[in-house]
């Protein structure tokens, strides 16, 4: 606002003119303001919260990964070695990861793990279901961990060996939502896939020492910029 101060002769008044905005025009600006806002914001949370995805889906691939080394360092032996598929008995992937990292809880008996499978082709080999089959453990920083009770000696081949690669799926968050599976843009299931919206559920592989992304959609988050 702007004064415009009009002196004519001394000892007159001043004369002051005062500019300012109009309500209604106070009123157009805000609606645009609310506008351009309600564009922008999905976009720029999704984004956000995309990075958060990533970051703590790294994080996990790490974490696991230093815990079987761990293990290996201390007690020699890793997922190859397993042999046993009981709660936390001796050479089980369990034991390997309740010892070697925080886990608060595991997911009881006969209890389920919803998540949201994409359509066919979205960039998952097979889409990760949990059930009471499988043993989901819960880390201290929130992310879950789960594959199948059955799953023992997970090992890649070699010449003299045969491949029994296991699986399971990581959740970055926990059981807060969208618990939805990574997929491609478009649900095209191709090794050049794009990620463009990170989600928080990622299929992995696991043999040896070593935890892998077991999706194309997976691996364009991981690898991807």
């Amino acid at each position: 606002m702007r004064d415009q101060r009009l002196t004519k002769k001394k000892g007159e008044k001043i004369m002051t003119k005062r500019f300012g905005f109009t309500l209604a025009e106070v009123l157009i600006t805000l609606g645009i303001i609310g506008v351009v806002a309600a564009m922008t914001m999905p976009t720029l949370m999704n984004s956000t919260q995309g990075a958060q995805y990533k970051a703590a889906y790294k994080k996990a691939l790490s974490a696991l990964g230093q815990a079987v080394t761990l293990n290996v360092a201390l007690d020699d032996y890793d997922f190859a070695d397993t042999t046993a598929t009981d709660l936390n008995a001796d050479y089980s992937i369990t034991k390997i990861l309740t010892t070697r990292m925080n886990v608060v809880k595991t997911l009881e008996a006969g209890q389920d793990y919803v998540i949201q499978t994409p359509t066919a082709g979205s960039g998952t080999t097979t889409a990760p279901v949990q059930t009471a089959a499988n043993y989901t453990l819960f880390l201290n920083d929130g992310i879950v961990f789960s594959f199948p009770k059955t799953a023992k000696g997970c090992v890649k081949g070699d010449a003299t060996a045969t491949d029994n690669i296991c699986k399971g799926f990581i959740d970055v968050n926990g059981q807060k939502g969208p618990n939805k599976l990574v997929s491609c843009d478009g649900n095209t299931n191709t090794t050049s896939c794009v990620v463009s919206n990170p989600t928080d559920i990622y299929p992995v592989k696991f043999y040896n020492q070593t935890v892998l992304p077991n999706s194309n959609a997976a691996r364009a988050v991981l690898y991807g910029k």
